[in-house]
């Protein structure tokens, strides 16, 4: 009785702290908020706009738009906080709209993060959340949260292949028996996407354009593979020889080109994670296949990307933006069997 009265009135979280979104979920209630993670500044100050709300949606509007008076600022770079201040004051803002709270009673959250992080941006972590309000706060990998995520049965004694592409950092990891037996976190992720279009149109056409127009772009006709149909898109910009504006025509197939480096990267960390499994493990892949989730791997053409290089079945995931937080809100919903595989706030497993 007395479990399920702190349930009503304080719910355990499960957080998706990403690079270019955070996600929360709350405890059977499933995913409540999914947001930018964006602050809007005053510039000079440490102070948030809008008495405290111009965080998120309303923040990510005005990237690339701001006056002199007005600075954005992303505290999460790479899949690390970057910023411990602005983080934690974005979470208490994320956790507080989109969660009851109740005075003196702070929820249990599970927090998902790159496995490659270090022991100081772990307590980065921990930090935040615990200033943002939490109490007892556990870590999960975004490896191990997007297999169950996806459904993958990680607690047989097979070979699981997830490879997540999130906008910050790629997670690729094998799972048998609910461990990970092998993974790589790689810093080349969406973000790098879009960062190679904008260093292509730069480059090719002397055209100067932003991360939203190339993310955009990328949407627009963007592709891993070839196209049974290849696309063109106007896309405008500054011309960096006469300081005009302009605008270009953009095919696919110049597109793809743009993103061969980044895909031949995440290409390389999962040769390197299957690499390092024992032959009874990689010769189930050949039948389980790998899974693709996050954001980037909406990228059209990227699942026949990897089986033409890899020569195993690739899929991705159902709804891939949100497969982190459904295995995160998956170990939050059954936190008494997960919580002895996680890290905990007081630096237990």
């Amino acid at each position: 009785m007395l479990y399920r009265l702190k349930r009503w009135l304080s719910p355990d979280l499960a957080i998706d702290l990403g690079t270019a979104n955070t996600l929360i979920a709350i405890q059977g209630e499933g995913v409540v908020l999914d947001e930018p993670s964006v602050v809007a500044l005053q510039k000079g100050t440490r102070r948030v706009l809008g008495r405290g709300t111009a965080v998120g949606k309303l923040a990510r509007q005005m990237l690339g738009r701001t006056p002199d008076s007005i600075t954005t600022v992303k505290p999460i770079q790479d899949g690390a906080i970057t910023d411990f201040e602005l983080c934690e004051a974005m979470l208490r803002y994320f956790i507080r709209k989109a969660a009851r709270t109740t005075p003196g009673i702070r929820p249990n959250v599970v927090i998902a993060v790159p496995g490659g992080i270090t022991q100081v941006e772990k307590r980065a972590v921990f930090n935040s959340a615990e200033r943002a309000g939490a109490g007892r706060v556990y870590l999960v990998s975004e490896s191990k949260a997007a297999s169950i995520g996806a459904g993958l049965p990680i607690a047989e004694p097979m070979a699981n292949l997830i490879c997540e592409i999130g906008g910050g950092t790629t997670e690729v990891a094998v799972l048998s028996l609910a461990e990970i037996v092998a993974s790589k976190s790689l810093r080349i992720a969406g973000d790098d996407f879009d960062q190679a279009i904008v260093d292509y149109l730069k480059r090719n056409f002397s055209l100067r354009i932003g991360d939203q127009t190339a993310e955009q772009l990328k949407i627009r006709v963007g592709s891993a593979y070839s196209l049974d149909q290849e696309q063109t898109s106007e896309v405008r910009g500054l011309d960096v020889v006469s300081g005009v504006p302009r605008r270009a025509i953009v095919t696919s197939e110049q597109i793809r080109e743009a993103l061969r480096g980044p895909l031949e990267s995440v290409l390389n960390a999962v040769k390197s994670v299957i690499e390092q499994c024992d032959p009874e493990l990689v010769a189930d892949l050949s039948d389980t296949g790998m899974v693709l989730s996050g954001g980037g791997s909406m990228l059209p053409g990227l699942d026949l990307f990897f089986r033409e290089h890899l020569g195993i079945p690739v899929r991705v995931a159902a709804d891939p933006q949100r497969t982190v937080i459904r295995g995160t809100a998956i170990c939050v919903e059954h936190l008494h069997q997960w919580k002895d595989s996680l890290e905990a706030s007081d630096g237990s497993f």
